[in-house]
């Protein structure tokens, strides 16, 4: 099996590894992609292809979603975001299909992968190859009003973008000056993986006055070990879940392993896709998730 295909297995195991084996665990935390300027005055781009979920959520965001004629399989957000053609995945794209379907775009969230695949036939083809990777909460809604300057629907895309970072504001103005909070993320159990300089995350719980427990670890999604939590014993411990069944079995889990966090019910189960895909839910993850870091300092 080859290091792709390693990756994009282990990252089945959750929406989270999803974004972090294929992009994170290829790339350095540290390392910015790409990022093309895109002049007003240039036409409008009216054939996208989207190579990472969290843009086709942001180009809905932005009043483009109509715009896109094909996308990855990860792709399930907003609802008509399903309907859309399928040229493969966070890895492989068939490059055949892509240029069938005529793009005069193509959006991809890190220089790896699918992007790599593709990237010297659309350079030989002068097809705009361009690169989204929010860092911060505030990129979110930078990158809609980005896409409303690639489409042309600036106006929808600035109002759905001021009002996202209101909602921000908001939340750093009442949370982020709180006690700080210690916290754990599960990424995946066997083997435990965690979150580590992932600088999007770590500016989420900074926003909610948390601080995340391996934030200085030299990559974004590092291996670790259950003794090194144990001596940490963070305050809140995160899992991504995909139901009752699975959180219950997390908690007890930890429980069971002696973790205060889980005896004192601060085990949270988390969406995956909305907490770590860095698009607009991102924002409706990081509202819930203040206030559970929250209820850790009562």
């Amino acid at each position: 099996m080859g290091r792709n295909q390693v990756k994009l297995r282990r990252c089945r195991i959750s929406g989270l590894i999803a974004c972090l084996a294929v992009g994170l665990a290829a790339s350095p935390a540290t390392a910015a992609p790409p990022r093309s300027t895109e002049p007003v005055s240039k036409p409008a781009a009216s054939r996208a292809i989207t190579l990472a979920p969290h843009i086709t959520e942001l180009m809905f965001a932005a009043g483009a979603g109509d715009k896109i004629v094909a996308t990855v399989s990860s792709s399930d957000f907003p609802v008509a975001a399903l309907g859309i053609p399928r040229v493969g995945d966070g890895v492989n794209i068939n490059i055949e299909k892509t240029l069938t379907l005529h793009p005069d775009i193509v959006l991809a969230w890190l220089p790896s992968g699918a992007a790599r695949t593709v990237a010297p036939t659309l350079a030989r083809l002068n097809i705009p190859l361009l690169y989204s990777a929010p860092k911060t909460l505030d990129d979110i809604a930078s990158e809609i009003l980005r896409m409303g300057t690639l489409f042309h629907t600036e106006a929808a895309a600035r109002t759905a973008a001021n009002e996202l970072q209101k909602r921000v504001d908001t939340l750093r103005e009442r949370y982020s000056d709180r006690p700080p909070v210690s916290v754990f993320i599960e990424v995946g159990s066997a083997p435990l993986y965690t979150i580590g300089s992932d600088a999007l995350m770590n500016d989420a719980l900074a926003t909610c006055g948390g601080v995340n427990a391996y934030a200085h670890a030299e990559i974004a999604a590092p291996q670790i070990s259950i003794e090194t939590v144990l001596v940490k014993q963070p305050q809140v411990v995160l899992v991504p879940v995909s139901g009752a069944r699975n959180h219950a079995q997390a908690v007890a889990r930890w429980k069971g392993l002696g973790l205060a966090a889980a005896r004192a019910d601060r085990v949270y189960g988390v969406d995956a896709d909305e907490l770590f895909r860095p698009g607009p839910r991102l924002v409706d993850a990081v509202e819930r998730l203040c206030l559970q870091i929250d209820e850790a300092r009562s």
